[in-house]
C-alpha cells in the first residue's frame, strides 16, 4: 500500500460526497413531479409518452397494482430481449454475421439484463450484433435501472404518507427516471467517454498491422453509449468479454475514475433523495454513513490483501514489494483495482477492471462478502435503497425489543406484519445462493465447469450464485458458465434475487402507507444518529453476513490460510 494509492481512493470518495446533495435534490424534484431545469425540454415529450401509452399520470396505484405493473413490464422486456437474441441472425446491424443465441444462453442473458444483473456467459464482441447490443442490452440497461428507482420511490412514499392506499404510478416513476435522470446523464458520460478514446461506431471491426507485420482484426462497435448506461444504471455488462479491463472500454486512468464515479453517483445520491422526500435529511446522511463505513472497509481490506502479495508467488521469485499483480492492469495498479472491485460489488454493478478470481484468498473473499451483505453499499440504483430500508426496519425492530417499546421508523410503527415480509425478503439470498451452490458442488456436470480444484473451485461456484442472486453480474473467471445447468440455474437465481425480494418489499410499502404517521415522542428511538448507524451496521453484518460464514470458511478462507502456508491446490 502506498500514500499515492490512498490519496487516489480518498479523492474519489470526496468527489462522490460533493455530488450527493445536488444530485439528490434534483432527483427529489423529479420524483415529486416538480419543475426542473430539464422540464422545458422534456416536459412535452413526457406528456406525449403518457398520451401515446394511454397512461393517466394523475392516477395512482396501490401496492398490488404497482407491483403487477412492474412484473408485467419486466416479463414484456424479457420476451422482447429473448426474441432479439434468438433471431439475431435475421435482424439488421449485424456486420459480423453472428448467429442467434442458443435457447439456454438467450434465457440466461435476457433474465440477466431484465433483472439488472448483467451476468454474461458469452463474449460480447464475438457473440452479439450491434443491434442486439443497442436495441436489446442497452435498452434494458435503462429500463431495469429505472424500474429499481421507481420501486425505491414507491417505498419512500410509504413513509411520507399517512392512511394512504396508493404509492404513486409505476409508469410515471419509470418514465421520469429514464427521461430526467438516466438519459441526460448517459449522454454526458458517453460524450466524455468518446473524448477519452472509447469507440462509438457502427463498424464491425478494423484491421491493423502489428509490430511483427501480422494482420489483426480488432472488434469495434457502439461502445461508449453502452458503457455510459452500464455504469450509471449499475448494470455492469461489458461490450467486450474482459469488461472494463479492455482498453476500448477503459483506456486511461481518467476513464477508470469516471467508470467508478458513474456507477456510484446515482445510488449514493438516491439515499439523500430519500431523506429529502421524507423530510429528514439527517436520516439520509445516517444511512449514507453506514453504507460508506462498510464500503470503505471493503476497499481497505482488498487493497491490503493485494498489496501484501501472494507468498506462493514470492517463493517462486516474484518481488514481494510489488504485491499481487496477477489479474490486474498495470495502468490501474492495486489501489484502483481494489477500489473498482469493492464499489462494483458493494453496488450491484458487476463491471470489473481486474480478474477477481486472480485475487488472493482474502482479496477475493471481500467482493463476495460485500455482495452477500445484500448489495446495499449502496447497492443498485433504487434496489440498494429499498434493500437498505429493509435492514433499517429490522434494526429498529431489534432496538424496540431491547427497550420494550413498539419500534418506529420515520413515524411509522413497525409491527409483526412488516417483520414477516422483511424476513421473507432477507431469506431470499441465502436460499438461492447456498441452495444452488450446494447442489452444484455435488453434481458432476456442474463440478466439471470449475477451473481449479479444491477450495478455489468451491469459491468459483459460490461466487457465481452469489453474483446472480445479488443481481451483481461479476464472476470468478475460472468457471465455465455457458452450460445448460449454469445458464438455467443462474437465471433462476437472478429472478429470485430480483422479484422474490421486491414483492415482499412492496407489501411492506403497502402496509406502511396505510398506517397513521405519528409524531416522535420522548421514547422514540432516534434513527438519524451515530447509535442507529452502529446498530444498522451490526444488523447488516449479522443477518447479511454470518449466514454465509460456513460456506466462506470452506472456500476463500481456507484458500487464504493455505496461501499463508505457501500451499497451492
Amino acid at each position: 500500500m502506498t500514500m499515492i494509492g490512498w490519496l487516489q481512493i480518498a479523492l474519489f470518495f470526496l468527489a462522490v460526497l460533493v455530488t450527493i446533495k445536488p444530485l439528490g435534490l434534483y432527483m427529489a424534484r423529479v420524483f415529486a413531479g416538480e419543475r426542473t431545469a430539464l422540464s422545458p425540454v422534456l416536459g412535452r415529450l413526457e406528456a406525449d409518452l403518457y398520451r401515446i401509452s394511454g397512461i393517466s399520470p394523475n392516477k395512482e396505484q396501490g401496492w398490488l397494482a404497482y407491483t403487477a405493473s412492474m412484473l408485467a413490464f419486466s416479463v414484456a422486456g424479457f420476451l422482447a430481449l429473448y426474441a432479439i437474441l434468438r433471431l439475431q441472425a435475421h435482424l439488421p446491424l449485424n456486420p459480423q454475421g453472428f448467429a442467434g443465441m442458443a435457447p439456454d444462453l438467450a434465457f440466461n442473458t435476457a433474465v440477466s439484463f431484465v433483472t439488472n444483473t448483467n451476468w454474461q456467459n458469452y463474449g460480447g464482441e464475438t457473440t452479439l450484433s450491434h443491434f442486439s447490443q443497442m436495441a436489446g442490452l442497452t435498452v434494458q440497461n435503462f429500463l431495469s435501472a429505472a424500474t429499481g428507482m421507481a420501486l425505491a420511490m414507491a417505498l419512500t412514499r410509504a413513509f411520507v404518507r399517512s392512511k394512504a392506499a396508493t404509492l404513486g404510478n409505476f409508469w410515471v416513476d419509470m418514465t421520469r427516471a429514464v427521461l430526467y435522470v438516466l438519459l441526460p446523464m448517459a449522454i454526458v458520460v458517453a460524450l466524455a467517454f468518446v473524448a477519452m478514446g472509447l469507440p462509438q461506431t457502427l463498424d464491425g471491426a478494423v484491421t491493423a498491422t502489428t509490430l511483427e507485420g501480422a494482420s489483426q482484426t480488432i472488434a469495434l462497435g457502439p461502445v461508449a453509449s453502452q458503457e455510459a448506461i452500464k455504469q450509471l444504471g449499475t448494470n455492469g455488462g461489458g461490450f467486450f468479454n474482459v469488461n472494463a479491463a479492455h482498453p476500448f472500454e477503459n483506456p486511461t486512468t481518467f476513464s477508470n475514475y469516471l467508470n467508478i464515479f458513474a456507477m456510484l453517483s446515482i445510488s449514493a445520491a438516491l439515499v439523500y433523495t430519500f431523506g429529502q422526500l421524507v423530510g429528514n435529511r439527517r436520516q439520509g446522511w445516517a444511512i449514507i454513513s453506514a453504507m460508506a463505513i462498510l464500503l470503505i472497509a471493503g476497499v481497505a481490506a482488498i487493497y491490503w490483501a493485494e498489496a501484501a502479495g501472494n507468498p506462493v508467488l514470492t517463493a517462486l521469485g516474484v518481488d514481494a514489494a510489488a504485491g499481487n499483480m496477477e489479474g490486474k492492469e498495470v495502468r490501474f495498479g492495486q489501489a484502483m483495482t481494489a477500489l473498482y472491485a469493492a464499489v462494483t460489488t458493494g453496488l450491484s454493478d458487476g463491471g470489473v477492471n481486474g480478474m477477481h478470481g486472480s485475487f488472493t484468498g482474502l482479496g477475493g473473499l471481500v467482493p463476495m462478502f460485500l455482495m452477500q451483505l445484500g448489495e446495499v453499499l449502496p447497492g443498485g440504483v433504487g434496489s440498494g435503497l429499498y434493500g437498505m430500508l429493509v435492514f433499517a426496519l429490522l434494526s429498529v425492530f431489534v432496538s424496540g425489543l431491547m427497550v420494550g417499546r413498539t419500534p418506529e421508523f420515520l413515524g411509522k410503527k413497525i409491527e409483526g406484519r412488516e417483520m414477516k415480509y422483511a424476513m421473507l425478503a432477507v431469506l431470499v439470498l441465502p436460499l438461492a445462493i447456498l441452495g444452488f451452490t450446494a447442489i452444484s458442488a455435488m453434481l458432476p456436470l456442474a463440478v466439471a465447469s470449475i477451473g481449479t480444484a479444491g477450495p478455489h473451485g468451491l469459491s468459483e461456484i459460490l461466487y457465481a450464485y452469489t453474483s446472480a442472486a445479488a443481481n451483481n453480474g461479476s464472476a470468478f473467471g475460472g468457471l465455465t458458465g455457458n452450460t445448460v445447468w449454469y445458464n438455467t440455474t443462474l437465471g433462476i437465481a437472478m429472478l429470485l434475487g430480483r422479484f422474490a425480494y421486491v414483492v415482499p418489499v412492496m407489501a411492506i410499502a403497502g402496509s406502511l402507507a396505510a398506517k397513521v404517521k405519528v409524531p416522535p415522542s420522548s421514547g422514540t428511538f432516534p434513527t438519524d444518529g451515530p447509535l442507529f448507524v452502529g446498530l444498522l451496521i451490526g444488523i447488516i453484518l449479522i443477518l447479511g453476513g454470518l449466514q454465509f460464514f460456513p460456506a466462506l470458511a470452506l472456500g476463500p478462507i481456507v484458500e487464504h490460510l493455505a496461501m499463508l502456508a505457501g500451499q497451492t491446490f
